[in-house]
C-alpha cells in the first residue's frame, strides 16, 4: 500500500525552507501550504534534507561471514546513518567474481527491502590479482554491476589491470583500486613515521599508496577507461589526483570519514580498534584530505564500512583484522570535519555523500536532485542536536566502531526509501 508523507518546515541543502509531500514513491510537491489530507505529518523545522545518501564502499560479509555482518544487519546500519543505497564489496565468501554470487547479494538486498544494495563485482578471480572475473557475466546479471573492486587487494600486476580498465569499456564500467603496492607493505601494521618507529610495529610507506595511484592513472589514460581511487589516506596521493584530473584523466577518488578525523598516534594505545587499511596518517594528511574533497579533488565520502566479530579484534594487534565500522556515523563525521569547520556546505554536502556516488555507481535512481517528480529518497538530519556513539547501541552484528563513547553534530532523524519510512 503506497504511503503519503508531507514534511514540514525543513531545509533544503540550499537553505531553502520549504515543506516536502511524498506519494507514490515519489515527490509529489515542494513549498509551502501543501495538501496535507490522507498524509502523515512530520515536523522537520530546523532539519536539513539530503538526497539520500549513497555509500560507494560497503563490506557487508555475506555470504560467507555472516557471525560479522549480514546483508539485513548492513541495510538497518545504513538506513541508520541516512543512507539509501550502498555498494556490497566482493571480498565475501566465497568471493562475487561470478553472476551467481553477485545476484545472490542482490537479491538479499531486495529481501531486506531497507535501501538499495548493490553488489560489487571483483576484478580478478578469487581477488588472486592473476585472471579477470566474469565482469561480462556480472554485468548483464540482474544486479547490473557496473563497479568492479579487489578491495582488500591491490590489482598490483601492471598488465591485468590494464586488460581489466580496457575490459569494462564496454558496458561503461568503472575499475575501483585498492592502491597499496604489496612489496613495499609485507607485514606493514600502521602508518609508516616517526610513531611506527617509536612502537616497533612495521610502517605502511605512504609511497606504496602514491606509486599505485600514479600508475593506474597513467594506464587509465592510456587505454581511455575510467578508474576510480579507494580510500585515499596521503597528501602525496591528493596531489596525483590533482595532477590527473587537470591532464584530463577520467579518475575519481574517495575518502573515507575515519581518514578525515583520526591519526596514526592513536595507535600508540595498541587497541587494534584503530588497525584500518590503509592506516591511520598524520594530521598533514587528515587537513590534505579535508581540503581535497571540499575542492572536489577527492569526488566522495565512502565509508569502507568493515565489520568484524569480537575475537578478531579483541586480540595483540599484529593478529588483528584491519578494519572499522562506518555507516552510522559517516554523516555526523562529515559535518564535525567539513560543514562545522566551515570548509564545506550542505549542497557540497550532498554532492559528495549522494549526488556524485550515485553518478560513479552509475545508481540512476539514487543522488537525484529534491524536486517534483524524483524518486523520493531522503535523509533527514538534525544539526542542532548531537548524540554520542555508543559500541552497545549500533545496528551493526559488529561493535568494531573506533568512536565509541565519543560526541559528534547532527542525528539523522529520518530515512525515506522508495517513498517510505524506513
Amino acid at each position: 500500500m503506497s504511503k503519503s508523507y508531507i514534511l514540514k518546515g525543513g531545509l533544503l541543502p540550499n537553505g531553502t525552507k520549504s515543506d516536502i509531500a511524498i506519494k507514490d514513491g515519489l515527490i509529489s510537491g515542494i513549498g509551502t501550504s501543501l495538501d496535507a489530507s490522507g498524509s502523515e505529518i512530520f515536523d522537520i523545522a530546523n532539519c536539513v534534507v539530503l538526497p539520500g545518501l549513497v555509500d560507494l564502499h560497503t563490506h557487508l560479509r555475506e555470504p560467507g561471514r555472516e557471525d560479522a555482518e549480514t546483508v539485513l544487519s548492513g541495510s538497518r546500519a545504513a538506513v541508520k546513518g541516512g543512507f539509501t543505497a550502498i555498494s556490497a564489496m566482493a571480498n565475501t565468501s566465497p568471493v562475487a567474481d561470478t553472476a551467481g554470487v553477485v545476484e545472490q547479494v542482490f537479491r538479499l538486498g531486495q529481501e531486506a527491502g531497507l535501501c538499495d544494495v548493490f553488489p560489487v563485482g571483483a576484478v580478478t578471480q578469487g581477488l588472486e590479482g592473476e585472471k579477470l572475473s566474469e565482469m561480462g557475466a556480472m554485468a548483464n546479471s540482474i544486479a547490473r554491476v557496473r563497479v568492479f573492486s579487489d578491495d582488500g587487494h591491490c590489482v598490483s600486476d601492471p598488465l591485468v589491470m590494464r586488460r581489466a580498465l580496457e575490459y569494462v569499456k564496454q558496458f561503461g564500467g568503472v575499475i575501483a583500486q585498492h592502491a597499496q603496492e604489496p612489496r613495499l607493505t609485507v607485514g606493514a601494521q600502521m602508518n609508516e613515521g616517526i610513531i611506527s618507529a617509536k612502537l616497533g610495529l612495521k610502517g605502511w610507506p605512504a609511497i606504496a599508496e602514491e606509486s599505485i595511484i600514479a600508475r593506474d592513472v597513467l594506464i587509465a589514460e592510456h587505454v581511455s577507461s575510467r578508474l576510480h581511487i579507494c580510500h585515499v589516506t596521503t597528501a602525496g596521493g591528493v596531489e596525483i589526483i590533482r595532477w590527473a584530473k587537470a591532464r584530463g584523466i577520467d579518475v575519481t577518488a574517495e575518502v573515507t570519514p575515519h581518514h578525515l578525523l583520526l591519526t596514526d598516534d592513536l595507535a600508540c594505545s595498541y587497541d587494534p580498534i584503530y588497525k584500518v587499511n590503509p592506516p591511520l596518517r598524520t594530521q598533514k594528511d587528515v587537513m590534505a584530505l579535508r581540503e581535497a574533497l571540499a575542492e572536489g579533488i577527492i569526488d566522495i565520502v565512502a565509508t569502507d564500512h568493515a565489520p568484524h566479530p569480537a575475537e578478531t579484534k579483541e586480540c595483540e594487534w599484529q593478529e588483528a583484522s584491519f578494519g572499522m565500522l562506518g555507516l552510522e556515523t559517516a554523516l555526523s563525521i562529515v559535518m564535525a570535519t567539513m560543514v562545522d569547520t566551515g570548509l564545506m556546505n550542505w549542497e557540497q554536502v550532498a554532492d559528495r555523500l549522494s549526488i556524485a556516488p550515485a553518478r560513479i555507481g552509475g545508481y540512476s535512481d539514487h543522488g537525484q536532485e529534491i524536486a517534483i517528480g524524483k524518486s523520493a529518497h531522503l535523509s533527514v538530519i538534525n544539526p542542532t542536536a548531537s548524540w554520542k556513539v555508543d559500541r552497545d547501541l549500533v545496528a551493526s552484528r559488529s561493535r568494531n566502531t573506533p568512536f565509541h563513547g565519543m560526541e559528534f553534530p547532527g542525528v539523522v532523524t529520518h530515512a525515506f526509501f522508495k517513498g517510505v519510512k524506513r
